[in-house]
């Protein structure tokens, strides 16, 4: 039987705002345990909260580039449940009248295609504290720096269909919220969570299969290797003649499997309704409309201007525009060296190469965007070969200074001399007399295989500095003269 996966995803972001959602307490990642809870985070008789209005600011954001309505009246709800890092015994969330609704977002796949996602809705809500368990004796401590730190959690519709399309989708909204500057987007640290509703279904089938959720996932890489056992395991429960339960589940990556956490809990099981101490959140077209004019230009956007502006590829420019940071470096680049073909090829290869080894953001690079640009002109205007130009990058990654610097200080000017080449080009045929004969008595298929080895004792004899450009073209008026 042919089995298709329906997978809906929801993203938990935290929110770049210097205070909580309801208090006035830090937000700071990393502090001593219990130093960032007031008493309205511990929630105390006779504390009140007080919505943050940046994080209705944010929500707004996020509503509006995904092109979703939003909420002319918002209210918050308790959604009550008993966990040790919960110091309420309810979280303030929103349930029935959230301030994100419908949306969409366009995701680019691997093979350069493109789907649209649907968003079912964006809510705030505050997040709980953390639970530790580990240097405990057995056991579990709890630290509540993180409780009522605003999250906006994002919920997908039932659209995904692979987890390589669950990995894109995440990838965009990871994009989407730094371009917005309203998350971090730092998953080690949890500031994006994402939860995987995963089932499956007989191809063909309109009915959904029973879905499992698994919760908390905090890397890209996890998200896919999560959903492919879990939508294994399914098909082989099913075809061994079992069901799937609803269920929550967590995913180990040590042992790469997921495993059960507790039964599925529907919306009654929390008791939602809506909180006494909040008024409703009344959103005016004024605060819309100012909130719109601060959006910057979003990843789909300068993708398409990369590609209509550059003349790259949808790969290359969806490539570029991933992040803020990088879009901005490439166009710094282009914008010294004037090739954004080459700024893209060098961008994307070598600088990108050279981060992932030394596992740097590109805003850590040891190659300013003027640097690389700076380089690139001079392989543009025959100063350096291309296979000159890796050694400058190199050199200038290790701090030796600029490429002018570098290329002056080690003489690794390129031989344009047409005078210069032609002699070496003689010694160099000289040196092999037998395989010029061979070369002259072969056909025009073992010609082009044997070119190949002039040219390369040729640059081998000028150490890599003669134009590879004028080589081939003089090599071969030699060969064929």
């Amino acid at each position: 039987m042919q089995w298709e996966t329906v997978i809906g995803l929801e993203i938990h972001a935290q929110l770049s705002t210097q205070s909580k959602i309801f208090s006035g307490s830090a937000t700071t990642f990393g502090a001593e345990p219990n130093t960032q809870a007031s008493l309205v985070d511990l929630g105390m008789p006779g504390t009140l909260p007080v919505l943050n209005a940046e994080a209705v600011r944010m929500a707004c954001k996020f509503g509006l580039a995904i092109d979703a309505e939003i909420a002319e009246k918002n209210v918050f709800a308790r959604k009550n449940y008993f966990y040790p890092d919960l110091p309420k015994g309810y979280q303030t969330s929103q349930m029935d009248h959230p301030i994100v609704g419908k949306g969409h977002l366009d995701i680019t796949l691997e093979d350069g295609s493109t789907r649209r996602i649907g968003i079912t809705r964006a809510h705030l809500e505050e997040d709980a504290g953390k639970s530790l368990h580990e240097d405990f004796h057995g056991m579990s401590g709890i630290d509540l720096n993180r409780a009522g730190t605003p999250l906006l959690e994002i919920v997908s519709e039932p659209d995904i269909r692979s987890a390589k399309e669950a990995v894109a989708y995440v990838k965009a909204i990871h994009a989407l919220v730094r371009y917005l500057g309203i998350c971090d987007g730092n998953m080690a640290e949890g500031s994006l969570r994402c939860d995987c509703n995963v089932s499956v279904r007989p191809k063909g089938q309109a009915e959904f299969g029973t879905r499992a959720e698994i919760k908390n996932v905090n890397s890209f890489r996890f998200i896919e290797k999560a959903i492919n056992h879990e939508v294994q395991r399914q098909i082989e429960l099913i075809e061994d003649g079992g069901k799937v339960v609803q269920e929550t589940r967590l995913y180990d990556p040590n042992k790469d499997e997921t495993r059960s956490m507790r039964s599925k809990e529907e919306a009654n099981d929390y008791r939602y309704f809506p909180c006494p101490d909040l008024l409703p959140v009344v959103i005016e077209q004024s605060f819309l409309d100012e909130v719109r004019a601060s959006l910057p230009e979003l990843p789909g956007q300068k993708r398409e201007r990369f590609e209509r502006e550059f003349g790259l590829s949808t790969y290359d420019a969806s490539v570029l525009s991933a992040s803020r940071e990088m879009a901005d470096y490439f166009e710094q680049v282009n914008a010294t060296c004037g090739d954004a073909k080459l700024a893209a090829n060098w961008v994307m290869g070598e600088l990108s190469s050279l981060l992932n080894k030394e596992s740097l953001d590109i805003e850590q690079s040891p190659v300013t965007a003027e640097q690389l640009g700076g380089m690139i002109l001079r392989i543009k205007d025959d100063t350096i070969s291309g296979k000159i130009a890796k050694m400058v990058f190199e050199a200038m990654a290790a701090g030796e200074g600029s490429a002018d610097e570098i290329i002056e200080k080690k003489g690794l000017k390129q031989v344009t001399d047409s005078g210069a080449i032609e002699a070496m080009l003689d010694e160099v045929l000289a040196a092999n007399a037998e395989q010029v004969e061979q070369y002259r008595a072969s056909d025009e298929a073992k010609r082009g295989k044997m070119f190949g080895f002039f040219v390369g004792q040729a640059m081998k004899a000028s150490k890599g500095k003669a134009n590879p450009g004028q080589v081939n073209q003089l090599l071969k008026k030699k060969l064929e003269g």
